[in-house]
């Protein structure tokens, strides 16, 4: 029987209500109470087994899952990943051993040029040169502790000036031609530190300006803003005193001095305090990572310009025992090459301003020439300068208003290089083909390595700045003709010259074997020999009992003659500021690759943006 409501959602509602009984439905509630009662306990791994089996699972083995807690993955697929897991790991292990243990055969590196060789000794000559308690890795064996009493010992001085570096052959420690080697062997390591790292030389250079600036800082008040006096030599050179006993009438180790060395002083030495200047300035770009460091060289290098400024006057003035050996004609170039290296250390424009203001130039030489312009030496800094600057116009070309001067200098650059070259006149040439940069004087080499830097170094910054090279007159010449000179000067330095001789020390079959110098001449033999009692290792004509490795001696006169005389320094003698600016030199030639670091020296200078020239005057007709 049915029956028919109606449905409130709009259609017909149907009612069985004869379908299920009253007993039937009371059954089905026990039947439903005890399914609930089932399930409501925990089932075994079997039963779940049953529930999930499909209809024709039943008797099959069944599989078996591995619970990786976020994942549930069957276990025989666990395993087999696991083990590709592990044969890999292995593989890879068994191909490492097997590259490890096998040898390679990488091509030889190419043995060092003559170049490096020569580098290498070169800069062991510092070390013959110390001054001072001798560290350990110095390498000289022949050297030791020496001048542990200077400063001290000058009861008007009384202040110690322990450190730094032996001039030449005697034991003077002359402040002047001391700073411009050290400016000259920061210029060659900011230019080419990766050539002196690929030397290994690296370090060794840089702990040699670490001590040359160090001492330099002993010189004067260096903590103070404000100084009045420099003091710029260590022992007395004149012997017009007579038999007074002196580092150039005795001839004794310095280990063995026992004579007074007196202490000058300056209170009016514009050249030595700019030069000195710069000397810390450079070093501080080259100790650019050591923040303290290269700050305390900086507030050095200051209060030294500020010196220089404020109390002109020349160190060597007034017959001074200095005049006669390193003897400054003027402080104008100074200021220009000072100034020039204050900039790059500080970035304040205000260097800058000074040293390309026309009038500073004028005085310092720049526009009247002369049979000496070009010749970068330790009294003559203008060449120098002309190039430092150069090279700010070509790789940064800072604009107005000092971009006339700058372009002034390029130019000038532009000229002294012209003169190096063989095709022009401006310096006269031996046989063998060394440049007379000091028309025939003696002692020429210190002249021809700084400018065989020059031309290296210059040649570098043309490729640097994609400027294939240069004019003489109508005349173009590619950059390579400049590296070509340095080349052939260097070559006939390091023994391709009429006498078939080496002229470093140790560098070759032949070089010289009597080298004027006191330390290599006497013998380290336990005996401590007098002032006048070394006069016998002086004068006698065997060859020097050691060998001062490195050192570049005076070189060959103007015939390409050469005398291996001890007595005879013009022929013999080295000197600090030769060998700096034969380093140099050498460095830039070094090595397969060319080109300078042209970013560490603008390490300190800010971006720049060039001021706008003044408008023009307004038109009137």
């Amino acid at each position: 029987m049915s029956m028919y409501g109606r449905d409130p959602w709009g259609g017909s509602l149907e009612i069985h209500a004869d379908s299920v009984t009253d007993d039937d439905r009371s059954r089905n509630l026990d039947l439903d109470r005890a399914a609930l009662s089932m399930t409501s306990r925990q089932l075994d791994e079997t039963q779940q087994s049953w529930l999930l089996a499909g209809p024709g699972d039943q008797g099959k083995k069944k599989k078996k899952y591995v619970d990786l807690g976020c994942l549930i993955v069957s276990r025989k697929l666990f395993l087999w990943s696991v083990g590709a897991v592990v044969a890999a790991a292995a593989l890879a292990g068994l191909i490492t051993l097997i590259v490890k243990t096998v040898p390679r055969h990488h091509r030889p590196r190419p043995p060092p040029d003559n170049y490096t060789l020569a580098l290498q000794k070169a800069l062991m000559f510092f070390n013959a040169q110390r001054s001072g308690p001798i560290p350990k890795h110095n390498n000289v064996s022949w050297r030791g502790n020496s001048g542990m009493k200077d400063g001290i010992s000058d009861p008007s001085y009384g202040k110690g000036l322990v450190g730094g570096f032996y001039d030449a052959g005697d034991a003077i420690k002359f402040n002047f031609p001391a700073s411009f080697a050290v400016t000259m062997l920061s210029w060659s390591v900011i230019e080419y530190s990766a050539k002196y790292d690929a030397a290994g030389e690296l370090g060794h250079v840089k702990e040699i300006i670490k001590w040359g600036v160090d001492y330099l800082l002993e010189t004067f008040n260096s903590s103070a803003d404000t100084i009045d006096r420099i003091a710029t030599q260590v022992g007395q050179g004149a012997t017009s005193g007579g038999a007074n006993p002196n580092d150039h009438y005795c001839w004794t180790r310095p280990e063995d001095i026992d004579y007074p060395r007196p202490v000058y002083e300056c209170h009016s030495c514009s050249d030595l305090a700019a030069e000195m200047a710069a000397a810390l300035a450079a070093a501080s770009i080259v100790f650019k990572d050591n923040k303290a460091y290269s700050q305390k060289l900086v507030h050095g290098a200051a209060t030294l310009w500020k010196f220089s400024r404020n109390q002109r006057g020349r160190y060597s003035e007034g017959g001074s025992d200095a005049s006669i050996f390193y003897n400054s004609t003027s402080y104008w170039d100074e200021f220009v090459w000072g100034g020039a290296w204050m900039y790059l250390a500080t970035g304040n424009a205000s260097y800058l301003q000074l040293s390309t203001h026309p009038k500073l130039a004028k005085h310092a030489g720049a526009f009247w020439g002369g049979p000496d312009y070009g010749v970068l030496s330790w009294d003559s800094k203008l060449t120098g300068a002309q190039v430092l600057l150069s090279r700010l116009r070509l790789f940064l070309s800072p604009g107005y208003p000092y971009e006339e001067m700058l372009r002034t200098f390029h130019n000038q650059t532009g000229i002294v290089m012209c003169s190096y070259l063989p095709v022009f006149n401006s310096f006269n040439r031996t046989k063998g083909g060394l440049i007379q940069l000091n028309h025939g004087r003696p002692q020429p080499l210190q002249y021809v390595v700084n400018a065989a830097f020059l031309a290296s170094v210059y040649s570098d910054y043309l490729e640097a700045s994609d400027t294939p090279g240069w004019y003489c007159g109508p005349n173009f010449f590619p950059a390579g003709a400049l590296r070509d000179f340095a080349r052939t000067q260097i070559d006939y330095i390091l023994g391709k010259n009429p006498q078939k001789m080496s002229y470093v020390v140790g560098f070759g079959k032949r070089y010289p074997k009597h080298v004027h110098h006191r330390g290599a001449s006497i013998p380290k033999n336990g005996v401590k020999y007098s002032c006048k009692g070394g006069w016998k290792w002086r004068d006698t004509k065997k060859p020097n009992p050691n060998t001062i490795f490195g050192a570049m001696v005076a070189g060959p006169d103007r015939q390409d003659g050469f005398r291996d005389v001890r007595m005879n320094y013009n022929y013999t003698e080295p000197t600090l500021a030769g060998n700096a600016g034969l380093v140099a030199a050498l460095v830039s030639l070094s090595g397969e690759s060319t080109g300078v670091d042209k970013n560490t020296m603008f390490s300190a200078v800010p971006p720049m943006s060039p001021t706008l020239p003044p408008p023009p005057a307004p038109w009137r007709p």
